[in-house]
């Protein structure tokens, strides 16, 4: 779902960056009144988590599209939402920065349309309600938490990209038949994302319970890894997943491109059928952003330049990419004074 800079006008990318900096600034704020120091390490191993499940598209069948883990639902469930708003605010910078996926005049867009909904509105509206019942199976409830959660916050977030691309005055696109195309192949696309993130919970809660939200402060479960085996654990499966799984990300356009684009190429309908290179708003901002994004790009597209085999090259890009996002999460912890344990005054 990452947009590019031609689906904006430059009015709707500012109005967006606006309100992602707010909400930026908000969750800021809350962190520094967070005393919980596991969440450091967490953070760091999830954010790398979420950059790798990111690089692989899984297939959607019989449509011709494919679709990728957001990850907000996932890291509200563990960080709560304000660090895992900021832990996507990282991840988007750095794919945009150094992957040039998704431009940069559109980073503020791709940071609501991805992370707010799944960090503030799933986790408020589905997760905490859900997981603060007493009783009951609690596997279940984080995956029906989980499920629900990423359906709906990925409908939120496909309708804002419509909303955001008919502000832009994008002739190209009618707006209805824009929603008809994006809200099915997303609302697909977010029940594989709540499976993968039920999984994902579920195994935390059977390991170290008391790592989630909610969950963890009135939980009477055993944990059965110590910290630092759970989040080896899941900073091997980061490093798997970036080096290996990425490999077999599929080649089907994801539910924006597949929208736009179609797959006409592998026998599927053309849908809005847009030319890529002749298509969007064109502006001088997103010009110069583009230019920047050419220099700051040293992968683009996960792959070496100018090299037409790319296994390599993506696997590289996915180990490279969770060890920035790693590096620069836990930076801003330190640099920011979050999740230390306050000294008490005698």
């Amino acid at each position: 779902m990452h947009m590019a800079d031609a689906l904006l006008a430059p009015t709707v990318a500012a109005t967006m960056y606006v309100a992602s900096g707010i909400t930026t600034g908000v969750s800021v704020k809350n962190l520094k009144m967070d005393e919980q120091t596991s969440k450091l390490p967490v953070m760091g191993v999830m954010a790398a988590f979420v950059f790798a499940g990111q690089m692989i598209n899984y297939t959607i069948p019989g449509t011709g599209s494919s679709g990728h883990l957001c990850g907000g639902m996932l890291l509200s469930s563990l960080l709560g939402p304000y660090a895992g708003f900021l832990s996507m605010v990282v991840i988007l910078a750095i794919q945009g920065l150094f992957f040039a996926d998704g431009g940069l005049m559109a980073l503020g867009a791709n940071c609501w349309n991805m992370a707010f909904y799944g960090c503030f509105i799933g986790y408020f509206l589905i997760y905490r309600p859900i997981m603060k019942k007493k009783g009951g199976n609690v596997r279940l409830r984080l995956t029906v938490a989980s499920v629900l959660g990423c359906m709906l916050t990925l409908q939120l977030g496909a309708f804002s990209v419509c909303v955001e691309t008919f502000a832009s005055g994008i002739s190209e696109l009618p707006f209805g038949a824009f929603v008809g195309l994006m809200q099915p192949i997303h609302l697909a696309i977010g029940l594989v994302e709540g499976v993968i993130t039920a999984a994902v919970l579920v195994f935390v809660y059977q390991t170290r319970p008391e790592l989630l939200e909610v969950v963890g402060k009135d939980n009477s479960a055993e944990a059965k890894l110590s910290l630092k085996s759970a989040v080896a654990v899941l900073a091997v499966a980061a490093v798997l997943i970036a080096g290996i799984g990425s490999q077999f990300a599929s080649g089907n356009p994801d539910g924006l491109e597949w929208s736009l684009f179609g797959n006409a190429d592998g026998g599927y309908s053309a849908n809005m059928g847009l030319d890529e290179e002749e298509y969007g708003v064109s502006s001088t901002i997103a010009d110069a952003a583009a230019s920047l994004q050419e220099k700051t790009a040293f992968l683009p597209d996960y792959a070496f330049a100018n090299d037409e085999d790319n296994g390599v090259g993506t696997s590289v890009s996915g180990i490279v990419g969770g060890l920035m996002v790693t590096a620069v999460a836990v930076a801003i912890c330190f640099l920011g004074g979050f999740f230390k344990k306050k000294k008490v005054r005698a």
